[in-house]
């Protein structure tokens, strides 16, 4: 089978953005198509990861319209929703396009229109995904973070300095992504100091609400030798879910949707844990960082606190993990943000992460739905 590689990319500014969905997807797939060097009428299938824009703004029908403001008839079109790890399902789709023949040239452009609602309005639409026995109690995400945040620090005897750590090395690798949404560097006790969200975790503990959209561009590597030089392969790419009522899993710090669907993207590219140089992981929450790294296989259960610690997750380190910033500094258009993890991948691997630069020929994207009820894991190689 022709291996499946991506040849272009593009990412919008993230944060409180003037634009409406329709707007923000078409910045983001324009750019995409010029990076690619391919026009519109290439592109056979279009994908669209968004979550909720009927919710957020009563608009559906997106890929559609997107089809029509690129002039990509009659591409196929499809949206994927897998709550927050709808980019990441969408990788998935547009790799399974290609790679089953059924496509030569594919689209993925990933986005969502968040700000224009209040607080409280987007914390509802989102902690709708969360089984209904736990919904109609007022459970949110952030409560389920702070619970097994407590139960982590408590159970591998964690100082909570080192959740805020993790927000400190996000802020100052955001600082360096033109377009993150957050560009500014904290200091732990500015993150140590904020309010209580969800003890004992604090604001800077949590992402923000962002607008924004992500595009890649992926056809055969057969394909992409006809376009250009600088294109990476997704190796290896796996997905899983976990149980959708959190408090019936055996452990609430371990997620079984990274472990599975990890060691699917393993088994494929033929690679380990150790072989990974660079990762962009779901921090939704501070704490996910923990848990993603232990359950990815990068450090043993209840030692991802420790690599934080002695610096092996900073950009300098031996494994960066975040050079974007992560969604805590560079933003969660929910649906934009699995792409966008890619894209940073995708930057990394080619060389063109400018300030963010790192030294990689191997990396990986852990996009996580919900608080780890799916989850979509994708290795990229350099050519």
């Amino acid at each position: 089978m022709d291996r499946v590689a991506i040849i272009g990319a593009s990412m919008t500014q993230f944060g409180k953005r003037d634009a409406w969905i329709r707007e923000l997807l078409a910045e983001a797939g324009q750019s995409a198509l010029a990076d690619a060097g391919i026009s519109p009428d290439e592109v056979e299938h279009l994908y669209v990861s968004n979550m909720a824009s009927g919710e957020f703004e009563g608009q559906t029908g997106v890929p559609n319209a997107l089809a029509h403001d690129l002039a990509a008839m009659p591409a196929y079109t499809a949206r994927i929703d897998q709550t927050s790890s709808s980019g990441g399902a969408g990788v998935y789709a547009a790799w399974q396009s290609v790679a089953s023949g059924a496509s030569d040239m594919t689209m993925l452009v990933g986005g969502e229109k968040m700000t224009h609602r209040t607080t409280a309005e987007a914390t509802d639409v989102i902690a709708s995904l969360t089984h209904p026995v736990e919904y109609k109690h007022g459970v949110t995400l952030p409560s389920f973070a702070g619970l097994t945040a407590r139960l982590y620090l408590d159970t591998y005897d964690a100082p909570r300095e080192s959740l805020g750590k993790v927000a400190v090395k996000n802020h100052k690798n955001g600082l360096d992504n033109p377009h993150a949404q957050f560009r500014k560097e904290v200091d732990l006790d500015t993150v140590l100091d904020s309010p209580i969200v969800a003890d004992p975790l604090r604001l800077y503990d949590f992402c923000p609400i962002t607008d924004g959209s992500a595009a890649l561009v992926f056809c055969p590597e057969s394909v992409a030798r006809e376009y250009t030089d600088d294109y990476v392969v997704i190796s290896g790419i796996g997905g899983a879910t976990d149980t959708h009522v959190v408090h019936e899993r055996a452990d609430p710090t371990t997620m079984g949707g990274v472990v599975n669907s990890s060691e699917i993207a393993y088994e494929m590219a033929d690679l380990e844990p150790e072989d990974i140089d660079v990762a962009e992981l779901h921090d939704m929450f501070t704490i996910l960082e923990f848990l993603q790294s232990e359950d990815l296989g990068f450090f043993e259960k209840g030692e991802g606190w420790k690599a934080v610690e002695e610096g092996v997750t900073d950009r300098d380190g031996e494994l960066p993990i975040n050079t974007s910033g992560g969604l805590k500094s560079k933003g969660h258009p929910l649906g934009a943000s699995g792409v966008a993890q890619v894209y940073e991948i995708y930057k990394q691997l080619i060389g063109d992460a400018g300030e963010r630069q790192v030294d990689a020929d191997v990396g990986l994207a852990c996009n996580v739905g919900g608080f780890g009820n799916c989850v979509i894991t994708t290795i990229m190689e350099s050519r």
